[in-house]
């Protein structure tokens, strides 16, 4: 059995998703997600995220029980991956996308008032998350920590298959007869198993693990 969490919407935290809710407003949270994990009692799960970021605490906390949860986790970016949501996605293994959808990563941003003093510590505040937010883009990518804050400083965007390339994602989806597709997208009429083609499409990433150095 496969359950399904959907990353749909504005990512807020706990307190503020009611406010989305009672605005009739798409958005996830990390309570929710904890609550549906807790319903997949460790069966193999597909992490659906079309979502614009938020709150990146909230997205921190989603991150890390993805990561903590006992069953295979696959992400699968079907429309938009920004900023926060981003991160939420470097925790599946793996991370598959739609040959239409977009990944971005950029620097974490804030409202701040008061004096200098507060300013210039509101800075040092925010560059810690920035680094925070690489880490996590490190762990999946292997690229260096100072060329992701880079990119985060010009607001990247990716496509599949730069975001491919660049180690973000470990396939793409619909956008080819690539094996990696074939693998993960077995055909209607193929009798190969969802279970079975996630395996064959772990045993892919094996033999084509590649390393990238900018």
């Amino acid at each position: 059995m496969v359950a399904k969490v959907n990353i749909k919407g504005v990512i807020a935290s706990n307190s503020d998703y009611e406010i989305y809710e009672w605005l009739g407003m798409e958005a996830i949270c990390p309570k929710k997600v904890i609550a549906e994990l807790e319903t997949a009692k460790g069966n193999d799960l597909i992490v659906e995220i079309n979502s614009p970021g938020g709150d990146v605490f909230a997205a921190s906390e989603i991150y890390a029980n993805l990561k903590n949860y006992k069953g295979s986790v696959t992400v699968q970016i079907v429309g938009l991956a920004a900023s926060a949501a981003s991160v939420i996605a470097m925790a599946g293994d793996p991370v598959l996308m739609s040959i239409t959808a977009q990944i971005m990563i950029h620097n974490v941003s804030t409202i701040a008032r008061g004096d200098h003093r507060v300013m210039d510590h509101q800075a040092e505040v925010l560059r810690i998350n920035n680094e925070s937010i690489a880490s996590a883009y490190h762990c999946k990518t292997g690229i260096k920590l100072s060329k992701l804050l880079e990119m985060m400083d010009h607001e990247t965007w990716l496509n599949a298959n730069e975001a491919k390339r660049l180690g973000f994602i470990d396939g793409v989806l619909f956008g080819s007869n690539s094996e990696e597709a074939q693998a993960a997208n077995p055909g209607s009429g193929s009798n190969v198993s969802r279970q079975q083609a996630r395996l064959n499409l772990l045993k892919l990433k094996g033999a084509k693990r590649h390393e990238v150095t900018i």
